[in-house]
Order: structure tokens, then sequence, then C-alpha cells
């Protein structure tokens, strides 16, 4: 049976995730934008990249894995390719950054590639490459870890559900997000599931010992969706990322020492200015008509409507920014404890 849930408003989430990361040790700037990148996944409906990942970046914290006081350092490679040495900050920070840069390189390359060397968790990836769409440009985010998920033909964990995202900004539309795993199900999906009670989609994971299973508290490596081609996205990902860094995850994990197996991240955002190309108005227009004629497409049923990627989250991050993010209670209770334990304040009402 699902948890009880509890409505929070989104103001009152950044405030407590801010100040929880603040009392972690973080500046006030970086723990804002892990509240925003954080919020930000919970008001567009993906919960299993939201809040709830709170604990586990303080975790990381406490490890050792992450830095809550980076010496994060931009290296200028060419005119339109930087490097992000995050210095173990926490992914938002990270990733934020490098959106930041790329933009402000692409306005006068037309296209910038920012690598970013040495984070932990990114969170939702979708939420940078946005960043880029606000500008009127469109955003592109990869992202390499630590092996999670299976490789076809092998046993146990062999790469990573490394994510993609493309952000192409429309008119009359909401910008056309894609936003996904090279896995079946994120393991913060199956969390969900366990959570809830919820059986898994056949085909979307294994047991610890290499077995399909449909019990989420079973589950412990997602399978890769459309087998070897999720695999073989994930695979590039990390030559990309992790190779253009010097930083290889995936060859150090199947080393075996401690140090190739702590948890970190890589990852690519890209940014590229539309109006290179031609005027941006006239790019909106294109999306939008391409919008239009596949949501004018026939439907195999005539109660069902064709979205595009980004569309559902769209909607999803109206309705709650106006009354508000439904969390299990459990969830709440934890984060207001890891507030308390951290002597940080805590919003009335809560």
């Amino acid at each position: 049976m699902a948890a009880p849930r509890v409505v929070v408003q989104d103001k009152t989430l950044r405030t407590l995730v801010s100040d929880i990361f603040v009392a972690a040790g973080t500046n006030r700037e970086h723990a804002d934008t892990v509240a925003d990148v954080l919020v930000w996944a919970n008001l567009r409906g993906v919960d299993s990249h939201g809040v709830s990942r709170v604990p586990r970046y303080l975790e990381l914290f406490e490890k050792g894995e992450a830095n809550p006081r980076p010496a994060i350092a931009v290296d200028e490679l060419r005119s339109a390719v930087a490097v992000v040495d995050a210095d173990a900050a926490p992914g938002p920070v990270a990733l934020a950054l490098a959106m930041d840069q790329a933009v402000s390189m692409a306005r006068s390359a037309g296209v910038a590639w920012v690598s970013v060397r040495g984070t932990v968790h990114t969170g939702a990836i979708g939420y940078y490459t946005e960043c880029a769409a606000r500008y009127g440009m469109a955003g592109l985010g990869i992202v390499a870890g630590v092996p999670n998920m299976a490789y076809p033909g092998g046993t146990g964990a062999g790469v990573a559900t490394s994510p993609l995202s493309v952000a192409i900004p429309a008119g009359r539309h909401p910008t056309v997000l894609l936003d996904m795993a090279t896995a079946v199900i994120a393991l913060g999906r199956i969390a969900q599931h366990k959570a809830a009670g919820m059986p898994l989609p056949e085909g979307a994971a294994l047991t610890k010992d290499g077995r399909p299973t449909t019990d989420p508290a079973q589950a412990v490596i997602p399978l890769p969706v459309g087998g070897a081609k999720g695999a073989g996205m994930s695979l590039v990902f990390e030559m990309l990322a992790s190779g253009l860094t010097a930083n290889p995850i995936v060859s150090a994990f199947h080393g075996g020492t401690p140090q190739g197996r702590r948890h970190r991240q890589n990852a690519v955002v890209l940014a590229v200015d539309v109006a290179a190309f031609l005027p941006v108005e006239q790019f909106r227009g294109i999306v939008d008509a391409t919008v239009d004629a596949v949501k004018a497409l026939p439907a195999d049923d005539p109660d069902r409507e064709l979205l595009v990627p980004g569309e559902r989250g769209a909607r999803t991050y109206a309705e709650r920014l106006t009354n508000g993010v439904p969390l299990p209670k459990p969830l709440v209770a934890k984060l207001v404890a890891h507030a308390a334990a951290l002597g940080a304040p805590i919003p009335e009402g809560l």
C-alpha cells in the first residue's frame, strides 16, 4: 500500500532543502542551486530525482565522496570548449555552472561544449538543458557514472544508467524536453516502486545474482532500454564524458579497487545558439509546426492524446506550482529529521 501523502508548496520545500544543505556545510548559493534542481524534478513529476535524494547527498558528504565546499575550476580550452573540474561538488552545482558556461560561449561561437569532471549525482539532467532553452538555445546533456546497469551478455553491473537530455525551444508549445535514462527503469524509480509496494514491469531489472525479477525489493540491477541499444548509448557516453576529461569510470570500476568503485560522475553539456542558424522566432515556428503535426496523427484510441517529450512534465509543473507537491509522509518526516539533526530551521507547518 502506498504511503499517505502530504502536500508541500514548492517555496517551502526549496527553503527546507536549502537550509539543510547550508547546515551540512555548503554555501547558500550552492544550497539554493541544489534545492532548485531537486524541487524542479518534483514539480515536473520526476519524484525519483527530487527531494527524496537529499539523504543520499548528505550520505555522500559524510563519506567524503562529495565536497560541500568545492574549489571548482573552469578551464577554457578553446573558444567553444571548456572543462569544469567539479572537485566532487554536488551535481546540480557543477552542471548548472557548466550550462551557464556553455550558453555564454555559444553566444559568440554558435555552439559550445563543456565537459564536467568529477562531480556526484547530477539530479534530473533535463533541468540543465531546459536552462539553455530559456535563452532561445537548444541544450543537450549526457552523464557517465559508476556501473549499475547490466550489459547484454554479461552478468552483474557492466555500465551505468547514464541519462540523455535534449531541450528544444518552442513558441506556442512548451519546451520540447527529452529526459531519459539508458535503462528501462532508473534506480530511483525502483525505490519508488518498492516504497509503494508496486511490482516492476517485466524485463526491467535483475536480482543481485542476475535473475529477472518484477519484485522491487529484489531488484538490484536495471536492464538497458532496447537491450544493446541502451547499453551502447551508455558506453559511448562514458567514452565521451569520462574519456575527454581523462577521468575514466567504467574501466576503473572493473579494475576492482576501492578507489575505482567510489561514487562519482562525469558529464557533458552543449548549448546551440539557434540565432547562429536562423531567426529564433522562425525556428520556434518550425518546432511548433512539427509538434502540431505529431499531435494531429491518428491515435489508436480516440480518447488518447498524443504527447511529445516534456509535455506531461510541463502540465504537472503547472499543476503542482499552483496546488503544491504531494510527497510521502515518511519522506517529509525524514527531511524534517535531517534538518533537526543538523540544526537547520524547519518551516512552519511541516
